[in-house]
């Protein structure tokens, strides 16, 4: 973060300092919300969970170097004591993007989001110095915690948004105002909150509407194969650039394969030149992420050769998504174990056929280690229903459905297929699953593993790699 003294800060959000010495001592490191995450310079914000109260953990933030802490009371320790630590970060990014004036990437979408976020990091960091979220932090929280580590040397922040109503994002983006904004699909996630794609797309539509005009440099980059996301057009001032597979698309695909080992290849185009690209990431719903930071790219001033060599080169920087690690016994893991919804789901089931293929060579089979797929509302039923049954059109070896009611109407789906034998099989929970894959596996099987981040089935394909079972960071 840029430096700022515990005087401006309070200033900036509206808060009153407590047991501070020093009001001139500045904030020079990090904004962080996990104690264990503070490093010298630091501020320290404390937010009250439903298991963990950050306030708690105050002194030994300090200790360990943080400046004053971000506080809904006084702590014993300096501190900045606002009504509300949330609206508080979100003053201070506002504040900090604001001086900065560096240009910001957003992105929206139902799918892909992260994966993308990554891609786009890894092309425009060529270009300077570029400053993105770990993993999906893309909330009123993540988001402005994301933006304070921006600086003066910063060039490009690229910012994910995530919403789970109508509002979310247009408050994200009067927090840091994007020049460029990106939207790569409406699907299905969230839709039992939602209720309904239109409501998605209403959402998702927010983005656009708050890049400035043409005019001011706003650019709506906009995927011109989903018609509610091509829609948008009407509902932003911003120059338009579409994306995709689609003729009309300025920056598009051609001769779109996938390798032995499941890794996509096309010809990329855009409006100054055309470029090969072989992409080291798994699956061909990749295409549509490297043709969206393609499209940021080239908006930003990359060449054409420049941008195929950075997506040829672009690994995953986000765990647990589509992570492809091949055992020294020749058995694969794909952990895809992050999240799920219906159309990654149908994305990663690809991937596994398509590396299957180079699997039936060796011998091997493929297994779908798969679960829930959370909030969809009234559509559960028929989604899991239909993920089951695109498992066996696929042709994929073995279909281990994990957990409850969804999880067997996945089988339910597979069985309804024509999965009749042991293609296909209901375990309880992860533990099960693990035991009967390590009775199973032999070498050349290729096993993904998907659901929803409620389930946690990272376990099993961190027990099938030997690895201890690390848990997601949590504030406190």
């Amino acid at each position: 973060m840029i430096a700022l003294s515990l005087t401006e800060i309070a200033a900036i959000v509206g808060g009153q300092t407590h047991d501070i010495p020093d009001p001139a001592a500045q904030v020079t490191g990090s904004v962080v919300y996990d104690s264990r995450q503070v490093e010298p310079g630091s501020l320290f914000a404390a937010f009250s969970g439903e298991n963990v109260d950050g306030h708690d953990y105050a002194r030994g933030a300090v200790e360990a170097g943080a400046v004053a802490v971000l506080a809904t009371r006084p702590v014993g320790v300096p501190a900045i004591v606002v009504p509300d630590v949330t609206a508080a970060l979100g003053a201070l990014a506002r504040t900090v993007v604001e001086r900065l004036g560096t240009s910001v990437v957003a992105l929206t979408g139902s799918a892909g989001k992260t994966s993308t976020k990554d891609l786009i990091a890894q092309l425009l960091r060529r270009q300077g110095p570029t400053v993105w979220p770990a993993g999906n932090l893309n909330n009123e929280i993540g988001l402005p915690v994301t933006a304070l580590r921006a600086t003066e040397e910063t060039r490009h922040l690229v910012l994910e948004m995530g919403a789970r109503g109508v509002g979310h994002i247009r408050y994200l983006t009067e927090l840091t105002p994007p020049r460029i904004g990106l939207v790569l699909n409406v699907g299905s996630a969230h839709i039992g909150e939602f209720g309904g794609r239109e409501r998605i797309a209403e959402a998702k539509g927010e983005l656009v509407e708050a890049l400035p005009p043409a005019e001011e440099g706003g650019i709506a980059v906009l995927n011109a194969d989903d018609p509610l996301v091509k829609a948008m057009a009407s509902r932003t001032k911003a120059r338009v650039v579409y994306f995709g597979e689609s003729a009309e698309a300025a920056v598009r695909a051609e001769n779109v394969r996938l390798t032995a080992t499941g890794q996509p290849a096309f010809r990329l185009h855009t409006p100054t030149g055309c470029s090969d690209v072989t992409m080291r990431l798994y699956g061909e719903h990749h295409v549509s992420n490297a043709l969206a930071a393609a499209a940021v790219a080239h908006e930003s001033g990359m060449p054409v050769h420049e941008i195929a060599a950075a997506l040829s080169e672009a690994g995953s920087l986000s765990r647990w998504r589509m992570e492809v690690t091949e055992r020294p016994d020749g058995v694969t893991i794909v952990n895809d174990a992050y999240n799920a919804n219906p159309e990654s789901m149908r994305a990663a089931l690809r991937a596994l056929a398509a590396m299957g293929e180079a699997a039936r060579a060796r011998g091997g089979r493929t297994w779908a280690v798969l679960g829930l797929m959370a909030e969809l509302g009234d559509e559960a039923l028929a989604e899991h229903d239909a993920v089951g049954r695109l498992a066996v059109r696929l042709n994929v070896g073995k279909l281990v459905a994990v957990g409850g009611r969804e999880a067997s109407w996945l089988q339910l789906g597979a069985y309804n297929e024509g999965s009749w034998g042991e293609e296909s099989v209901h375990v309880s929970d992860a533990q099960a699953a693990i035991d009967l894959l390590r009775s199973e596996l032999r070498p050349g099987d290729v096993v993904l593993v998907k659901a929803s981040r409620s389930v946690g089935l990272e376990r099993v394909a961190q027990a099938l790699l030997g690895n201890s079972t690390e848990g997601e960071v949590t504030g406190r």
